[in-house]
C-alpha cells in the first residue's frame, strides 16, 4: 500500500526496459468536447453514458417476485391450512426484500451484485472496465494501490499520498484534476466502446464528482459537464 514504493519499482522497471509505457503520458490537457465527438470515437449511445443502468436491479427484483409468485401458487395446492398460510409466507419474501433495501441499501446492493454475476457479459464487463482504469493510470504514472471487482463500488484505487493530501485539503489544481478525471472515466469509456448500455458508471461518476468538489478553482456546471465528456 506504499505508493512511493510502487512508483519507485515501476520507475526502475521502466529504466531497464520492462515497463516502457509507465508514465509515458504524464500530462493531459482539457479541451472542449462534444457528444458528437464521443460518438465519432466509437462510444455507443454517448448521450446516455451518465444515466445509471437499472438492468441488474430490475432483473433481480423480477426474479424474486416471479419466483416467490410461482412458489406461492404451488404452495396453494398444499392440503389444509398449509395451502392457506404458506402462500402468504412465501409472498412476504418480496416485501422483506424491499424493506431491507429501504433500511439497509448496502445489503440489497450486495445481493444484486451477486445476482449480476449470472449475466453472460458480467465477467467481460468487469475485466474491460477495470483494465481501462489500470491502463490509463499506468500511462499517466499513477500507481495502483488496490482494486475491487464489485459492481457499483469504487473499483480501482490509484491515488498516491501526495494526491490524497490535496484531495482532503480541497486543493486539487486543474492539472491534477484532469489526470484523475481521465482515470475515473476510463472504465465508463471502455464499456461504452463495447456495449450499448453501460452498467458500471455510477461509481466512476461518483469518484469524478468527489474530485471536482475538492478542486480549485471551482467549476461551473457547464465546465463540469465538459470535463466529464472530455475525460
Amino acid at each position: 500500500k506504499d505508493s512511493e514504493a510502487v512508483k519507485e519499482a515501476l520507475n526502475q522497471l521502466s529504466e531497464v526496459g520492462w515497463a516502457k509505457k509507465w508514465s509515458s503520458q504524464p500530462y493531459v490537457s482539457r479541451r472542449t468536447t462534444s457528444l458528437r465527438e464521443l460518438t465519432s470515437l466509437g462510444i455507443k449511445n454517448a448521450e446516455n453514458l451518465a444515466i445509471p443502468s437499472v438492468r441488474n436491479d430490475a432483473a433481480f427484483l423480477f426474479t424474486v417476485v416471479g419466483t416467490t409468485g410461482f412458489l406461492g401458487v404451488l404452495a396453494g395446492q398444499l392440503p389444509g391450512d398449509w395451502g392457506f398460510f404458506t402462500p402468504y409466507l412465501i409472498g412476504s419474501i418480496s416485501l422483506v426484500v424491499l424493506a431491507v433495501g429501504s433500511i439497509s441499501p448496502g445489503l440489497l446492493q450486495a445481493a444484486i451484485g451477486g445476482f449480476s454475476s449470472f449475466f453472460p457479459d458480467y465477467q467481460e464487463r468487469i475485466a474491460r472496465h477495470e483494465a481501462a482504469h489500470f491502463l490509463i493510470g499506468y500511462l499517466l504514472g499513477l500507481p495502483i494501490l488496490g482494486y475491487s471487482l464489485d459492481i457499483g463500488k469504487e473499483h480501482v484505487n490509484l491515488i498516491d499520498e501526495k494526491l490524497e493530501k490535496l484531495i482532503y485539503s480541497g486543493q486539487l489544481d486543474a492539472k491534477e484534476l484532469d489526470r484523475l478525471a481521465v482515470v475515473a472515466m476510463a472504465g465508463l469509456a471502455a464499456e461504452g466502446l463495447k456495449y450499448d448500455k453501460v452498467v458500471g458508471q455510477s461509481a466512476d461518476l461518483f469518484t469524478l464528482q468527489r474530485f471536482i468538489n475538492r478542486s480549485q478553482p471551482k467549476l461551473s456546471n457547464d465546465q463540469q459537464q465538459n470535463l466529464t465528456r472530455w475525460a
